[in-house]
């Protein structure tokens, strides 16, 4: 019988550890915080080791007649670590922009200003002026012989020395799935081959090795979890794995953020019946989705994506009517170290 015994509470003690939560890995290190107003819906993008940063939103501000919508600008300089305020965006303040780099120079626009969708679109040129230049180019779309295809919370990338630009909602509500193509040496637009599956608003996109990546994103108020990759050698898009691990878990959401580090790529934050924390990654190699280490900062959605010398960064966001400026650096192979 006391042997008896003594098996039951082994077993009891050893149930009770494999009931115990997982210890995935990544580290989360909060950073230096962005120095200007808080805020959801910025934009942002990465010229050399320095970060710039603006628009967005916040509904504790009133900027003139477009309330709560921003149009100030700002550089990070992570190698002295400062933020320095430039001249604002001379384009209309906006949230749901995108953005995307070419040969040193930042491109942005398109978004919703409070009253309507916008397809501006604007080249930042950081080497001239002494808080650089905005010049503004060929609208989004132009030249392809479309209706007005103004939009906000689509995607952009580059690829080579070419930009993309498709997915997001029209102002009439619906939810598109077509790419756009933007030669700089020339300003103008061409369309592409749509992505496959349904149009969304809200997705991420990210590039490797030559190729770009687009994922997650709402239509309709249904989250998806479908992954495309586009192929500019071939002009097409191919699904890869779903972001559904099992029956028990999902990456489905809208509004998150995504990085690539290394030869992984990793989403977190966003929004699905809720404001998120999780985070996952996704090996390019094998196709395949991984937990890592819950965001440690405020559950959001809306914060921008920061990839500067191989550092990955999340900054910014918001979660209902609370709005943030702190800056997280994700270290995806570090063990958890809370509070650091």
């Amino acid at each position: 019988m006391k042997k008896l015994f003594l098996v039951v509470i082994v077993l009891v003690l050893f149930l009770g550890c494999k009931k115990s939560s997982t210890a995935y890995i990544g580290n989360w290190m909060q950073a230096s915080s962005f120095e200007g107003i808080a805020r959801g819906n910025a934009t942002s993008f990465v010229i050399g080791d320095k970060v710039y940063l603006g628009m967005g939103f916040n509904s504790a501000q009133t900027n003139t007649a477009l309330n709560y919508y921003l149009q100030d600008f700002w550089m990070w300089d992570t190698t002295k670590d400062f933020w320095k305020q430039l001249a604002d965006f001379p384009g209309q303040p906006r949230i749901g922009a995108v953005s995307f780099v070419i040969n040193g120079k930042g491109y942005m626009g398109c978004g919703y200003n409070g009253i309507t969708s916008l397809k501006d679109f604007w080249e930042f040129d950081p080497a001239t002026g002494t808080n650089g230049t905005w010049t503004q180019k060929a609208d989004f779309a132009a030249n392809t012989g479309i209706n007005d295809m103004a939009r906000y919370g689509e995607v952009g990338f580059s690829l080579g020395n070419l930009g993309y630009v498709g997915t997001g909602k029209l102002i009439n509500g619906n939810n598109m799935r077509d790419f756009y193509q933007y030669d700089p040496t020339t300003n103008t637009w061409t369309q592409i081959a749509s992505m496959g599956g349904d149009g969304r608003t809200g997705a991420v996109a990210f590039t490797y090795n030559g190729k770009a990546y687009v994922t997650t994103g709402s239509n309709n108020g249904l989250d998806l979890i479908d992954l495309w990759v586009y192929d500019p050698a071939t002009s097409a898009w191919t699904q890869k794995a779903k972001l559904n691990v099992n029956t028990a878990w999902t990456i489905s959401r809208s509004d998150g953020s995504a990085l690539v580090l290394g030869n992984k790529a990793y989403i977190c934050l966003g929004y699905n019946s809720g404001v998120r924390v999780d985070c996952w990654e996704y090996d390019f190699t094998g196709d395949t989705w991984t937990k890592k280490t819950d965001f440690e900062g405020s559950a959001r959605q809306n914060a921008v994506s920061i990839v500067v010398n191989n550092k990955g960064y999340v900054a910014t966001g918001r979660s209902g009517s609370a709005f943030y400026n702190d800056v997280w650096e994700f270290r995806p192979f570090d063990a958890v170290v809370v509070g650091d």
